[in-house]
């Protein structure tokens, strides 16, 4: 987790100047070694640095693979295709599972992690040799020109500062003095100079200005995108119905087996909410999908879906733990989580469109960071401090899951926005149709020119 909300931000941000396609390998490699690691790891920490690592490839996917999907999926099936990718997620789960058991019972827990080494390496390769694809509303000329900007003021103003204090640069071979209309002649100082201890630590102070000034133009640009993202009432609304939401859903996954014991006396009630929440969350997460899409993809439309199905699903949800009969449960229960799940594709396209499209990554590795820092991290200790104060499952289950109602109450509020879907807005780096395979490789030489695709 810690790698994954350190990560997602930086990836977002390295995409304004680095192909999306470099940075997943970047990421996928990282992976790929850190989970490796995890099978060769010696005691808790190790393992506990890898774990951490691993984090640094979802971060990669996060905020880089959704906004690729919504570039290139049909007009009339955006949200389904972002459905299919996000029901990864419970897939992948399921899939665990079994892979888990598998390995596990026949070899060493360590070639568990091996095997996802293996397996996924082909895919981090894959990330530096395939055709760079490019996002709508990146160019990486207009990178460059930013770069060459700073850099051209930098020098500029070394140079006046050198000539103040005496220092001539080498090579400046004339300056003009427009003011008096006058122009002198600075000629180079001699070659034995180039090597003065003098000389050496003004190149050094030069390029340490240079480094600094870069530095501080970053950290420039992300302020500024952080504040165009947060003054963004559409954005704000849905993430924070995304908190609310994700409250639960973090609580469930880690206390539900344990309140389905002691309210219904489960004896593998750990099967029980993993088995629902797994099929659930497929079958949620694709129907969400197709139901949008089905309405016509709007940001009105996703607010609709996202409050009515998380109502609906609250309602299931809570009537579900009032009933003492454990088949009575599981049957609302069911119900309930499937409409919950069909929220993901719907609140994500809204992050994906409610931004202009250079702004999609950051959008989404921040709403990433969020569900997770004020969502489902500090839902399972309040939820445990909060039945420790009443020492009831079910009063504790009913508290946490009208949380839902919350979550649909903010996402309501979302309809009566003012909507703009700005997908299709010419961000200030759009690309253009020369330009879009021409990113330059994170890993690249210190080449000044982009490779042809």
């Amino acid at each position: 987790m810690v790698g994954l909300l350190v990560a997602s931000p930086i990836f977002a941000f390295l995409a304004k100047s680095h192909n999306p396609f470099r940075l997943i390998g970047v990421g996928l490699s990282v992976w790929t070694f850190a989970a490796a690691g995890c099978g060769s790891s010696i005691d808790f920490w190790s393992i506990a640095i890898c774990r951490m690592l691993v984090g640094v490839g979802e971060a990669s996917f996060i905020s880089l693979a959704a906004p690729f999907i919504d570039d290139n999926a049909p007009a009339a099936q955006k949200t389904a295709w972002l459905a299919m990718f996000y029901m990864c997620i419970p897939t992948g789960v399921a899939v665990g599972y079994v892979y888990g058991g598998l390995v596990g019972s026949h070899l060493n827990w360590r070639y568990a992690f091996w095997g996802e080494a293996i397996l996924m390496l082909p895919f981090a390769i894959l990330g530096f040799v395939m055709k760079p694809l490019q996002l709508k509303g990146f160019s990486p000329a207009d990178s460059k020109k930013a770069l060459a900007s700073i850099e051209t003021a930098a020098s500029v103003e070394d140079s006046e500062a050198s000539v103040i204090s005496g220092d001539v640069p080498v090579g400046i071979e004339g300056v003009s003095n427009q003011g008096s209309g006058k122009s002198s002649k600075i000629r180079d100082p001699p070659v034995s100079s180039w090597f003065s201890s003098d000389h050496l630590m003004n190149i050094e102070l030069h390029l340490i200005k240079l480094t600094g000034l870069s530095i501080l133009n970053q950290f420039s640009r992300f302020a500024k995108d952080m504040k165009v993202l947060l003054h963004d009432e559409v954005y704000v609304v849905n993430v924070l119905g995304y908190i609310f939401y994700n409250f639960v859903i973090g609580a469930y996954s880690y206390w539900g087996p344990k309140a389905g014991y002691n309210i219904y006396h489960m004896s593998n009630a750990d099967m029980m909410f993993g088995g629902i929440t797994i099929v659930c969350g497929i079958l949620g997460t694709i129907s969400g999908g197709l139901i949008l899409d089905r309405m016509t993809s709007t940001i009105s439309n996703a607010f609709k879906l996202l409050s009515a199905a998380t109502f609906l699903g609250a309602v299931f949800c809570f009537s579900a733990f009032c009933l003492k009969s454990l088949y009575g449960f599981i049957a609302l229960f069911s119900v309930g989580e499937l409409l919950v799940f069909a929220t993901q594709a719907p609140v994500n396209y809204v992050c994906l469109h409610c931004v202009k499209p250079s702004l999609r990554p950051l959008s989404m590795a921040i709403s990433t960071v969020s569900i997770h820092i004020f969502g489902d991290v500090p839902s399972s200790p309040l939820v445990g401090i909060f039945q420790d104060h009443v020492n009831n499952w079910r009063k504790t289950a009913l508290v946490l899951t009208s949380v839902f109602f919350l979550a649909a109450g903010v996402w309501f509020i979302g309809i009566f926005l003012k909507s703009v879907d700005r997908s299709d807005e010419n961000g200030e780096n759009q690309a253009s149709a020369h330009s879009k395979a021409n990113l330059k490789p994170l890993l690249s030489g210190g080449e000044d020119h982009c490779g042809e695709a």
